[in-house]
């Protein structure tokens, strides 16, 4: 009949029945769910389902909900999901891998998702401060700049169209996309020919360059020298 809080759910496999507002729908696989749990409702499944899922409450937390439901509804699927799965995600790993449990961590990620799911409704105002969605996407490129990163990718995870998402990544860092991604790798590329006997094909590819020549070329641009001049510029005698 009522529980205290508003559910969000994904439906990453199966399907479930919602009954919500005396209504009637089926959720399948790659949809959303967002519920006001203090109101009756159901939901139920003859062939079960899985779910990243989280209650939360807070006050604020109706502003919220009204806000996204009014454009979204009840029951809605992304164009992007990617940066709400990862805050889902994280919190699940928080209570996964028993650590220490830190409100205020949690409160940022659950308003980080809300903050995403805004960004999907007309009723965000076009001046929207992107400077928590490209911190994100810069946590997102030290972890994988090693990787093929596609720009559409990293656009898709900002949930900005690539034009757009370029623009804004270069108005809070400076720089590119690419170029942000070429600077960590050559800066890696850097400290690895300081401190081991790495050949340079094997620094190359370690750093995310898809082949010698390209990663030669990028670092003399950046640096001036070759990687082996370089290494023999910075070697103790």
């Amino acid at each position: 009949d009522a529980y205290d809080s508003f559910l969000l759910m994904y439906i990453q496999k199966g399907e479930l029945t919602l009954e919500y507002d005396e209504k009637k729908e089926l959720v399948t696989e790659g949809n959303f769910v967002l519920l006001d749990c203090y109101r009756p409702h159901k939901y139920y499944s003859d062939t079960g389902w899985e779910s990243l899922w989280l209650h939360f409450d807070g006050p604020v937390a109706r502003e919220h909900y009204d806000l996204i439901t009014s454009h979204l509804g009840q029951v809605f699927s992304l164009s992007s999901s990617y940066m709400i799965l990862d805050k889902m995600a994280a919190l699940y790993k928080t209570f996964l891998n028993g650590e220490i449990i830190k409100e205020a961590f949690l409160s940022k990620i659950i308003t980080d998702i809300l903050t995403a799911l805004l960004l999907y409704t007309a009723s965000v105002p076009a001046t929207v401060n992107h400077a928590d969605v490209i911190e994100e996407i810069v946590s997102y490129i030290h972890e994988h700049y090693t990787e093929d990163i596609p720009i559409q990718h990293l656009a898709d995870r900002a949930m900005l169209s690539q034009y757009h998402f370029i623009r804004v990544f270069k108005k809070e860092t400076s720089f590119t996309p690419h170029e942000y991604i070429r600077n960590i790798r050559i800066s890696t590329a850097k400290y690895m020919l300081k401190t081991t006997h790495m050949s340079v094909k094997d620094i190359c590819f370690s750093t995310g360059f898809s082949n010698v020549s390209v990663f030669c070329t990028a670092f003399k641009k950046k640096t001036g020298l070759t990687p082996a001049q370089y290494r023999n510029s910075v070697s103790t005698p």
